[in-house]
């Protein structure tokens, strides 16, 4: 049985909160990239890893960890992850290059990956009507919107008066209060034991995602038809099939392939990858607009990312309640639509233009996202038996990640692309292959070089380093909206309703679901 209802609303603040401290991770790191920039020496490409390895761990082993947690129980699963994730935060703030803090992002996306499916998989437990799960969920989306909130401006406030190291620093005690919080207030629960632990499923489900995930992030540098690039999606797609040909005839398989048939659970995968997809090519690129391009310092840049993140917030709730009435076809199909006119309107957007306008674009972004991410995720969930609610979160988290990082490595390829190529045919020509060379690596490189050169290119150096980012960022938010827009499309296929799932809720030893 499900837990009383006095101790659910308690239930979801814990989970909600360990919540929080991953959203917080994803926002304040990236208001620190121009700080990484001039302290670490971090180029383009090392600051795409620096985000990226975080997400490429996350998204290789999310399934397999929400199996584990379904499995082995997901409370410890939530308790290990939390104080894994609070050590590696504190290591990656000892860190002294990029490359060992990009080591360190690893660490922490591995332990990200226990935290994320289980804290679903607990309100999918412990909220089994479907009215109040989508509530729960809806909850459980406006605090990671609120993470996304509270990351930049606590992250700016942390970089105007520390160095870089503080905003990792910062995640070990929102960890560690979490932790606490999960170990006084979640029961246990997990799923049933029928059969042998499918492992050959767990390696390859880690195999697909993993060399997919990390395929695509370096595509774009290696060149997309490169001999590395071709062998690493035949191998993802090998992996897959061997995958999928474990799961079909294993007794009990890590993840039911035949789910993918239903169209609430693989359209709303779809639509949730585009969301974020999205998002995290945005989040990569405006951190540096306000930072490089405005001037603006990390805790100005911090409190002007607010609004759309107050959006996802605040349209996470409204999603929720707007399904149950209309249907999650057509509050998913508008909310990408939303979010692909507002990229839309970004691309035509002026160096200089007003931040009144840039709010009203965060707005519809942020409201997009939260109509679209939590009728989505419940429609995911809504097919499941609760005693599957860890792997059917891992699935709605490994879309949300492999989203997220093709987002900062295409939107961020598509950018450096162009940058790079405007920066060719501009003022820099004037100045030493060495010269040029330190601008194309990041827009603050470029920057940098023109406040070091001869007076009389210092303007023309700069405003060439500018052009050349609204180039690329142009583009990007172009790459952005037609993706979103698909998405759209592609969200069609979702049923009005989700359907009713199995109401089945298993004990856990001592008796808490």
């Amino acid at each position: 049985m499900a837990p009383k209802t006095s101790h659910r609303g308690l239930i979801l603040a814990a989970v909600c909160l360990a919540t929080f401290a991953i959203n917080l991770d994803t926002t304040i790191v990236n208001v620190a990239l121009p700080s990484l920039v001039r302290q670490l020496g971090a180029g383009t490409s090392q600051l795409q890893w620096i985000v990226d390895g975080y997400n490429l761990a996350f998204a290789a082993l999310v399934l397999s960890a929400g199996n584990l947690g379904d499995r082995y129980g997901r409370r410890p699963a939530l308790l290990v992850g939390l104080l894994g994730f609070a050590a590696a935060s504190g290591a990656a703030a000892l860190c002294s290059s990029a490359g060992e803090l990009i080591a360190a992002r690893f660490v922490m996306g591995t332990f990200a990956a226990l935290i994320f499916p289980t804290t679903l998989a607990v309100i999918s437990n412990t909220f089994p009507d479907r009215r109040d799960r989508a509530k729960a969920i809806g909850a459980w989306g406006a605090v990671a919107g609120l993470g996304v909130a509270v990351g930049p401006v606590s992250g700016g406030l942390l970089l105007s008066g520390f160095a870089w190291p503080s905003v990792f620093l910062a995640l070990v005690p929102v960890s560690l209060i979490a932790a606490v919080t999960v170990f006084l207030v979640v029961p246990e629960s997990r799923g049933p034991r029928t059969g042998p632990l499918d492992r050959a499923g767990l390696l390859t489900a880690t195999v697909t995602i993993g060399t997919l995930v990390y395929t695509l992030i370096e595509a774009p540098t290696r060149g997309w038809g490169s001999p590395v690039s071709l062998l690493g999606f035949a191998t993802a797609l090998v992996a897959g099939i061997v995958f999928v040909a474990i799961e079909r005839r294993v007794q009990t398989p890590m993840l039911d392939v035949s789910l993918f048939g239903e169209r609430a659970f693989s359209a709303a995968s779809g639509s949730v990858t585009v969301a974020f997809f999205a998002l995290f090519g945005f989040i990569f690129l405006i951190t540096q607009y306000f930072q490089f391009i405005r001037g603006y310092g990390p805790l100005s840049t911090g409190v002007r990312i607010l609004p759309v993140a107050i959006s996802i917030a605040i349209a996470s709730v409204l999603g929720a309640n707007l399904a149950a009435r209309l249907g999650t076809r057509v509050i998913v199909s508008f909310g990408l639509f939303l979010f692909g006119g507002a990229f839309l309107w970004i691309s035509r957007s002026p160096e200089n233009i007003p931040y009144g306008v840039i709010v009203a674009q965060m707005v519809a972004m942020g409201t997009g996202l939260g109509l679209t991410s939590t009728p989505a995720t419940e429609s995911i969930l809504s097919v499941l038996a609760p005693a599957k609610a860890g792997v059917g979160s891992a699935v709605n988290d490994a879309t949300r990640e492999a989203g997220g990082t093709l987002g900062v490595a295409i939107v961020g390829s598509v950018y450096a692309s162009l940058y790079t190529a405007s920066l060719a045919h501009s003022a820099l020509a004037h100045l030493s292959a060495g010269a040029l060379a330190t601008a194309e690596r990041s827009v603050g490189a470029g920057l940098a070089v023109a406040a070091h050169s001869p007076a009389v290119l210092r303007v023309p150096i700069a405003d060439a380093v500018r052009r050349a980012f609204m180039s690329g960022l142009h583009t990007g938010s172009l790459v952005a909206a037609g993706v979103c827009f698909v998405g759209a499309l592609g969200a069609l296929a979702l049923p009005g309703r989700a359907p009713k799932r199995a109401p089945e809720v298993l004990l856990a030893p001592n008796g808490a679901a």
